[in-house]
């Protein structure tokens, strides 16, 4: 897929006649290009103690303009075609989105060996922190307000499925990828592994990107990539937001359990209240979390064809149901009530050595998917 994304073509910065073209353009997307001079002053040289976030291709600074504005400033580390890619394409799709619930781009700076994005900063950091991290036992994360974020995560994931054109998977949506502002409004970010859906394609196959235990079996095994990942990924989320619990723990022995297989016996039993996290000390709605363990185990589906559409997960986290609905077991083993809605591959190279995931991922995703054949195959089999 061809990037036209004008951001990599910048010369020097000191040609003035150019930067006033640039400029201009740049005012049609409401964000602008900053100098490294104004972002080095405001990171105060990209010191250590403004470091806030650590990635795979950068880190991210806490930075004030000069103005007194606070800002994050996400810094390559280095300037290889990956790393350029990963900006040209994170520039590119974030000039493109406009929603409340996703990060937006204030500018960026594209010059020598520096690439730097800059962001609106958010005071209360990701939801990694709040989950997992520093601030957890803080326990800031009341069930009203994972409520929330669950929901403005996903209409900001159902925007770039659906309203945006052309629609675009995320490819990466995990706990450190939601950021709080100051009022814990959830704001999906980090768009560097995102891709561009054309119309009338429904998948692409592609690499293999992402997070281990948030990646989809059909993309982590054979590298299709569609719409359906994403929210097998949100699915994961949902079960984290609910329960505390990390995608993947590691049990004695070494043997690595998901939080999908952790999930089941306690949703066969009804014992919802289980799953619950211990740090909420019993003080959610029963109904809402039995709905929405049900919801992220449709997500979860590994079969892509049986899981809602993400303007179906908004609907079903916002009114607890789909106006019609059908009773279905699906491949996890669990009743499950939703509703059913009643190709062409653009293939691109594939790096073997090119991924975020170790092999034992594979043969996590191998065996549920036997499973799953072996269920629909069976004459038992719901």
């Amino acid at each position: 897929m061809q990037w036209n994304c004008f951001c990599c073509n910048f010369s020097d910065e000191n040609d003035e006649s150019q930067n006033r073209a640039e400029n201009n353009c740049i005012r049609d997307y409401s964000w602008e290009r900053y100098s490294l001079k104004e972002l080095l002053h405001a990171t105060h040289n990209f010191d250590e103690n403004n470091k806030i976030g650590e990635g795979g291709f950068g880190s991210v600074y806490f930075a004030r303009t000069s103005k007194g504005v606070e800002i994050a400033v996400k810094r390559l580390k280095t300037m290889t075609a990956k790393a350029e890619m990963e900006f040209a394409v994170e520039v590119e799709i974030l000039g493109r989105v406009r929603h409340k619930n996703l990060l937006g781009l204030r500018g960026f700076y594209a010059g020598g060996e520096e690439r730097l994005i800059v962001f609106d900063y958010m005071p209360n950091h990701n939801l990694i922190t709040h989950l997992h991290g520093q601030l957890a036992s803080d326990c800031l994360l009341d069930w009203s307000r994972r409520m929330n974020i669950a929901i403005g995560s996903a209409e900001g994931l159902a925007y770039l499925h659906h309203e945006a054109n052309p629609h675009i998977i995320h490819r990466d949506i995990k706990a450190s990828n939601v950021l709080l502002d100051n009022d814990f409004e959830p704001k999906v970010a980090d768009f560097g592994f995102a891709k561009l859906i054309p119309d009338g394609i429904s998948h692409l196959t592609t690499r293999v990107k992402g997070t281990l235990g948030y990646l989809a079996p059909e993309y982590a095994m054979w590298g299709k990539v569609s719409e359906c990942c994403d929210v097998y990924s949100f699915g994961i989320l949902l079960l984290e937001i609910i329960s505390g619990k990390k995608p993947l723990e590691k049990l004695p022995g070494g043997v690595k359990r998901d939080i999908v297989q952790w999930v089941i016996p306690y949703a066969q039993k009804g014992a919802f209240d289980g799953i619950a996290d211990p740090r909420l000390k019993g003080k959610f709605d029963p109904q809402q979390l039995k709905s929405t363990v049900l919801l992220a185990m449709k997500c979860t589906n590994n079969n892509p064809e049986n899981r809602p559409s993400m303007l179906e997960v908004v609907q079903w986290l916002k009114d607890g149901s789909i106006v019609r609905r059908k009773k279905i077991v699906g491949n996890n083993n669990v009743d499950d009530d939703m509703e059913e809605d009643g190709d062409e591959d653009e293939e691109e190279e594939t790096d073997k050595t090119d991924t975020d995931y170790e092999g034992y991922g594979l043969q996590l995703y191998g065996a549920r998917m036997t499973r799953a054949t072996s269920q629909r195959r069976s004459p038992s089999s719901p």
